[in-house]
């Protein structure tokens, strides 16, 4: 049931006007008969209100026996129902980023904050770069990447160690990645790198491959070799 198929007068907004035109906390039976409508209906569309945050339910005061009835109001705060528009927001913010002198190096930078943030993993072993992999892996599965692990690149070694390559088959940013890769691909590789440095893991993040192939972007990854 939606406000659509409710009579004339007795939508959403008409419940939340009558409460918002009311001098003081209101029962359902007095909205419906305010609306000319089906206690029901108002009924409805106060749990609806009510679970956004616009209206909240008053306790009563008992002045006799028997159940008091509920009684609502009105809260003062933005509609949430209406539309959002964070890609276009995502698009200025690159824009105005991509201006700058040092736009790579602040998104590296803005993209390994956040990821310091992110909590340790519950089983940690510092020991175990596989386990950190697999940290990493959901890490990046939670963003929407949707990581796989690739075959070792044989002829990629680090100190003799060799790297880890994780394919990232999604992009929660694609769109935005295509066009200003030097934006948005430095804040995916801060957030993994900025991560497995607050987790102290056996792993680091050494680069990350935009679009290495059509469908695919690569992350490696190598043992930590710096003194901890």
């Amino acid at each position: 049931m939606t406000s659509d198929a409710v009579p004339a007068g007795g939508g959403r907004q008409a419940v939340l006007d009558a409460l918002r035109g009311a001098a003081q906390p209101v029962t359902i039976a007095a909205v419906a008969e305010e609306l000319g409508v089906h206690q029901n209906t108002v009924r409805f569309h106060l749990d609806t209100l009510v679970a956004n945050g616009q209206a909240e339910r008053v306790a009563p005061q008992r002045r006799g026996p028997g159940r008091p009835a509920q009684l609502f109001r009105a809260v003062r705060v933005m509609d949430p129902s209406g539309p959002r528009h964070y890609h276009l927001l995502a698009e200025l913010l690159v824009e105005a980023l991509a201006e700058t002198s040092d736009a790579t190096e602040r998104a590296l930078e803005v993209g390994s904050a956040w990821g310091r943030s992110v909590p340790e993993p519950t089983v940690a072993d510092e020991e175990q770069p596989a386990r950190a992999v697999e940290e990493v892996q959901v890490l990046l599965t939670d963003l929407g990447f949707a990581p796989e692990r690739l075959e070792a690149d044989p002829d990629s070694r680090l100190d003799g160690a060799e790297e880890l390559r994780i394919g990232l088959r999604r992009c929660p940013f694609l769109e935005l990645a295509r066009r200003a890769p030097q934006i948005v691909c430095p804040v995916h590789l801060g957030i993994v790198r900025g991560a497995t440095d607050a987790w102290e893991a056996p792993i680091t993040v050494t680069s990350l491959e935009p679009f290495a192939e059509p469908d695919v972007c690569v992350m490696h990854l190598a043992p930590r070799t710096e003194e901890r």
